[in-house]
């Protein structure tokens, strides 16, 4: 089965930290542009970060920039996000998106909830 598998999520203080895995299942992640989006309760599902196939262009959104960190490792086919200075505002469900040409998959989200 094709699939994509987030990790990683839980509850965490405000200014603490969380490093979100995104591991690929059935196929192999190293073609693939991979990004994660998160969805708060009421809100549009938003893009916060994302990781070209090589590893070596990635791009953040202005809400995470600074505290949020992609990176891959294609030998374990995954892909991570390290999150630090953790706030209120970054409380919601994370999934990640793999895309290659038309060929794309998404996982199945992992709840990140934030609160002292």
């Amino acid at each position: 089965q094709l699939r994509l598998v987030e990790s990683g999520g839980g509850l965490v203080q405000p200014g603490g930290s969380l490093r979100l895995s995104c591991v690929a299942s059935g196929f192999t992640l190293d073609r693939y542009a991979v990004a994660w989006f998160r969805q708060a309760p009421g809100k549009e599902r938003e893009g916060i970060s994302c990781i070209r196939s090589s590893g070596g262009i990635t791009n953040y959104a202005d809400s995470v920039k600074g505290r949020f960190t992609i990176s891959r490792d294609n030998a374990k086919n995954t892909v991570y996000l390290q999150m630090n200075s953790l706030k209120p505002e970054d409380t919601a469900l994370y999934y990640c998106y793999a895309r290659d040409g038309p060929l794309n998959y998404w996982g199945q989200g992992t709840q990140v909830t934030v609160s002292s």
